[in-house]
C-alpha cells in the first residue's frame, strides 16, 4: 500500500551553511550527497516539492572582503552565492535520478530560467522539484523571506526548514543543559517568547498567510521524511 504523506505541496527551506559540512566555507561534497539522500526519500513519494537554498557557505568565505561594502552590493553577492548552491544541488539530485529545475529571481538566462510563477506551478504538477535561487532578487531581503514568498506564490501546505538544529528550543541547547524543545508552538507565542525561528520579515508573511513552519534538523536521517508524514518531528510552528 502507498505511503499517504500528510503534506503534498511543500517549500524546503535550506541555509547555505547547511552544505559546509565542517569546511569553514564552500560545498562539502559528503554533506550535500547525505542532504539529497534526505530528499531523494521524499522526491519518490506523491508530492510536489520547491526548495529555496541561502548562500551564506559560500559569502562566508569573501564575507570578510565584503566589510565595509555597500549593503545592496553585498546582498546582490549573496544572491549569486544561492544561484552556485542551487546548481549543485541540481547536480547531485540529477545523480540520483531526481528532475530538478532551478529558476532564478535574478536574469541570468545563459546559466539559469528566470523565475515565472506559472511555468514553476507546472513543473510541480509534472513531479519536478523547483529549486528557487537567488532570494527574491532584492537586496534588504533574507532567504528566509524569500522561502516564505515563493511558498505563499506556489500555494504550498507548509514550510520546512532544515536546519543544523533539531528543532525550535526554549533556550540555546549549546548553552543552556536545561533547555528543551517545543512539539508545537502558534506563532504569537514564539513571537511573545522571542524565539528566533526565521527572521522577522519571513515569519510575518508565514502567519499572516496562515502558513505552518516545521523546523527540523536536515542531518537527522529520515526526519525531513517523518515531518512530511505528519510525523512529530521538530518544532510546527502555527496560527
Amino acid at each position: 500500500m502507498p505511503e499517504t504523506p500528510k503534506y503534498k505541496r511543500f517549500l524546503l527551506k535550506l541555509s547555505g551553511e547547511a552544505l559546509m559540512g565542517n569546511d569553514p566555507y564552500g560545498i562539502n561534497r559528503s554533506t550535500i550527497e547525505r542532504i539529497v539522500d534526505e530528499i531523494a526519500s521524499v522526491a519518490k513519494l506523491p508530492v510536489e516539492m520547491s526548495i529555496v537554498i541561502g548562500g551564506g557557505n559560500i559569502f562566508r568565505g569573501v564575507a570578510p572582503g565584503a566589510q565595509g561594502m555597500d549593503r545592496a552590493t553585498a546582498d546582490y553577492m549573496g544572491m549569486l552565492a544561492t544561484i552556485m548552491n542551487a546548481l549543485a544541488l541540481q547536480d547531485s539530485m540529477k545523480q540520483h535520478n531526481i528532475v530538478a529545475r532551478v529558476q532564478s529571481a535574478l536574469n541570468i538566462e545563459q546559466v539559469v530560467e528566470p523565475y515565472i510563477r506559472g511555468k514553476a506551478l507546472r513543473y510541480l504538477e509534472e513531479g519536478k522539484v523547483v529549486i528557487f535561487a537567488a532570494g527574491t532578487g532584492n537586496p534588504f531581503f533574507t532567504t528566509d523571506t524569500a522561502a516564505a514568498l515563493r511558498a505563499s506564490e506556489m500555494g504550498a501546505e507548509i514550510v520546512l526548514k532544515g536546519t543544523k538544529v533539531d528543532g525550535v528550543y526554549t533556550a540555546d541547547p549549546n548553552k543552556d543543559a536545561t533547555a528543551t524543545r517545543y512539539e508545537s508552538i502558534t506563532f504569537d507565542e514564539a513571537i511573545i517568547k522571542h524565539l528566533k525561528v526565521m527572521d522577522a520579515t519571513a515569519f510575518a508573511l508565514c502567519r499572516d498567510q496562515k502558513l505552518p513552519i516545521n523546523v527540523f534538523s536536515i542531518f537527522k536521517q529520515g526526519a525531513l521524511k517523518r515531518v512530511v508524514m505528519g510525523e512529530n518531528e521538530g518544532t510546527l510552528v502555527h496560527v
